[in-house]
Formats: C-alpha cells, sequence, structure tokens
C-alpha cells in the first residue's frame, strides 16, 4: 500500500513561498554585484571606464589579470595569506575544539567559572592600546603569530562546538570507553573527532573566512610590506589607490592608466574571492 504525505495547508504553503521568495532575493543581492564584477574584470578597460558592462563581459579581455599577475606583490600577498589562513585555521580548531569539548563535560571541575570567564571576554575587551602594547611586549609585532594568537579562538564558536558535544556525544559512550579502559585523550581523538564531521567543516569554513579577509590587524601589527597579506595590498589599491605604477606598465597616456587601473581593480577583488568561494563550497558539499 502507498502512502500518501500530508500536503501542507495554504497558510504552510503561502509561508514556503514567502521564505523561498526571500532567500532568492538575498540571493540575488549577492550574486549580482559578483557578476557585475567579474564581467568587469574581463572586459576591456575603455568598456569597463565608461560604464558599459553590466552582467556580461564587453569586449572580452584578459589583460587586467595579465597585469594583475605581473604584480610581484600580489603574489607575495597571495601567500602571505594562505600562510596566515592555514596556520591561522589550524591554531583556532585546536583551540576551539579541546575548549569546547572540555566545557562540555558536566565532570569538569570548574567549568562553570571558566565558561563565565570565556562569556565575559565577549562583552568586555582591554582596548586598541593595550593590545598594541601586548603585542609589542610579546616581541611580536611585524609576525605572522600577531595575526593569528590574538584571535586564536572565537568564544562565539566555542559556544557553538559545545553545544554541538552536549547534544552529538551520548554519555553512555564515553562510560562504555572508560569501561574499556580508554582515557580521555584516546577517548577526544578515537570518538569524538571522528564524530565531529559537521561541526569542524562549518569551523573550518569560518575561521578561514576570517582569517582570510582580515587586514584591520595586519594594518596595526605588520610594517614590513614583504609581510603584508593579499587584503591589505587589496585594500591599497581600492582606497589608496596605489596602482599608478602597475598600470604605467602597459601605458604613458593618463586617460588610458586610469581606464586599466580601474579594470584592475575589478580582477583583483576577483582574485582575492575565488579562495573563500571555492572553500565554501567545497564545505557546503561535504556537509
Amino acid at each position: 500500500m502507498k502512502t500518501k504525505t500530508p500536503k501542507g495547508t495554504k497558510s504552510d504553503i503561502l509561508f514556503d513561498i514567502a521564505i523561498y521568495g526571500i532567500l532568492f532575493v538575498l540571493f540575488l543581492i549577492i550574486v549580482l554585484p559578483l557578476l557585475n564584477v567579474m564581467a568587469n574584470s574581463l572586459s576591456s578597460a575603455n568598456a569597463s571606464m565608461m560604464g558599459k558592462v553590466g552582467l556580461w563581459p564587453v569586449d572580452f579581455s584578459l589583460e587586467s589579470y595579465r597585469m594583475v599577475f605581473s604584480y610581484k606583490q600580489v603574489w607575495a600577498g597571495y601567500l602571505n595569506s594562505m600562510i596566515i589562513t592555514s596556520l591561522g585555521t589550524c591554531l583556532n580548531l585546536t583551540l576551539t575544539l579541546t575548549a569546547a569539548y572540555s566545557l562540555s563535560r558536566k565532570d569538569f571541575f570548574g567549568g562553570t567559572v571558566l565558561m563565565g570567564l570565556f562569556v565575559f571576554t565577549m562583552l568586555f575587551s582591554g582596548g586598541l592600546i593595550p593590545n598594541y602594547l601586548l603585542m609589542r611586549d610579546l616581541k611580536i609585532l611585524n609576525t605572522w603569530w600577531a595575526l593569528v594568537l590574538p584571535v586564536g579562538i572565537s568564544v562565539y564558536s566555542m559556544i557553538v562546538a559545545k553545544t554541538f558535544f552536549q547534544t552529538t556525544i551520548p554519555l553512555e559512550l564515553h562510560e562504555a570507553a572508560q569501561m574499556e579502559g580508554c582515557d580521555d585523550f584516546n577517548f577526544f581523538f578515537r570518538f569524538v573527532l571522528p564524530l565531529s564531521g559537521p561541526i569542524i567543516a562549518v569551523l573550518t569554513l569560518w575561521y578561514a573566512v576570517d582569517h582570510w579577509n582580515s587586514y584591520f590587524n595586519a594594518l596595526l601589527y605588520i610594517k614590513d610590506e614583504k609581510l603584508f597579506p593579499l587584503q591589505i595590498i587589496l585594500r591599497n589599491i581600492l582606497i589608496s589607490n596605489k596602482v599608478d605604477d602597475l598600470a604605467s606598465l602597459a601605458a604613458e597616456d593618463v586617460e588610458v592608466r586610469q581606464a586599466m587601473a580601474q579594470v584592475m581593480k575589478y580582477s583583483l577583488i576577483v582574485i582575492a574571492s575565488v579562495p573563500m568561494i571555492v572553500n565554501g563550497g567545497r564545505t557546503a558539499f561535504i556537509n
């Protein structure tokens, strides 16, 4: 006998239509600007400068990408951002997962007090100047550690992971492992982590995107241009317009140079966004 699935009421159907409609509008708000940026990056400098480009390239050209990749600082920034993102994400996951699992255990002595101290840091901060003085006293200014250690753990992410462990890892599993002689260290690596794939994927995406897009800490703590992440280079080009030396490689005319600088900005935005788009798509596929 075939069972019929119950149909929703009219109000349920209208609610679903409204939700899908809102999501579709939000999707367009996010995607259309990205398509416009990509189209401009693949168009000729004159077409982009004159505002002829919409969602499709006009006078298709890869000249802007060729010039961007000929800029050595872009490659250096890309490498720096990859190192900072990889190092920072590994540190974040290590601290977040271990802290979250420890605090999720009811038999952890002092867990309530420690949880209160973690939450306190979400509400109050020492401020910008004390943080800078701390980095100076730790002698990590102008190093990658200054971009990684201050954001070693996100309390919000730790609370999310703690809730996941409390609702997903049954107490009976831990008791059974203890009866077999498994200590807490082995239980965490042999049972907890293999069962925590979804939350690990989510935390990886959150932390990686945050590290990749971060520029303020680098602006404060990094002075050596060789250590600049890609976002600082992108900021200098978009805000400070420091692209004249690059655009002049191909053009002597002022108007042509300005047009090339404009389209090169679009190319840099696309190049800086690709890794996070790929990472987000890969995480969604895994989940």
